[in-house]
């Protein structure tokens, strides 16, 4: 039962220490501008197209559900603003956190097992050359940059389908939709959606990087890593998500009608 309870525990306390090495050398070590924005345009080339065509559906579902709940309640006027606080608040973060996690965490497990199985992150070693301040650092801040972009890209293209479908599909009221936009909605919102979006790339990036260290076993071992990453980083995001909202709850006074 001791090994057990050990093997359970040992991936979680890996991955915050890791989370503190990496905050550590974010503060300490020289920031990489030249690997910062190649990371920056690799990352942001494998998770735009994605953030695109996720965001359209998501503001289509909830501008409906939205739509119709209201319409139900004969409260369409605050079809905005509920669409609005539904996009900013949970859609565009939750949105972030998929496509992060799929896409560029998966990615970068990816590179990072591969540089292992090929013995490159054994050589920086003995070379005395930190992997986590020359290879994690840029990558983890490059996503995190990504991550508010792509946050941006989701709200933006939610709101914007929100009203498509509020107003062209079902007929609403375009001025009534616009107008009742900070009626529940408040700048708080927009401020907790980009703190989300932060620590969903952060921690997203951090646990790519992790599993790809740990990667072994050949190129099959680099794929079951890439799986496990993603799994693993679906189930933090998730978990921190439901705790920053339930924080957030208790902590901001909400909006009423």
């Amino acid at each position: 039962m001791g090994v057990s309870a050990a093997s359970i525990l040992r991936g979680p306390g890996e991955i915050a220490a890791m989370v503190s090495d990496v905050t550590k050398a974010v503060f300490t070590t020289k920031f990489q501008t030249r690997e910062f924005i190649e990371q920056a345009w690799f990352i942001c080339s494998v998770t735009l197209m994605p953030t695109i065509l996720v965001s359209i559906p998501f503001g289509a579902v909830i501008s409906l559900q939205v739509g119709n709940l209201t319409g139900q309640l004969g409260a369409q006027s605050f079809a905005g603003a509920s669409a609005v606080l539904a996009v900013v608040r949970e859609a565009a973060p939750i949105a972030a956190a998929m496509i992060i996690a799929g896409a560029a965490g998966s990615a970068i497990c990816s590179d990072m097992g591969a540089r292992k199985i090929r013995e490159e992150i054994d050589a920086m070693e003995v070379l005395g050359i930190d992997p986590i301040e020359r290879l994690v650092v840029p990558r983890v801040l490059a996503t995190v940059f990504v991550a508010l972009m792509i946050n941006g890209i989701v709200i933006a293209t939610g709101i914007g389908g929100g009203y498509f479908f509020t107003v062209i599909v079902q007929g609403g009221n375009a001025g009534a939709f616009l107008s009742s936009f900070t009626a529940l909605a408040s700048l708080p919102d927009l401020y907790i959606s980009m703190i989300k979006a932060v620590l969903f790339g952060y921690m997203a990036a951090v646990v790519g990087a992790y599993k790809g260290l740990k990667a072994g076993g050949g190129p099959s071992g680099v794929g079951r890593a890439v799986n496990e990453a993603v799994i693993i980083a679906f189930m933090v995001l998730f978990a921190l998500n439901s705790i920053i909202t339930a924080i957030y709850f208790q902590v901001v006074p909400q909006n009423g009608l």
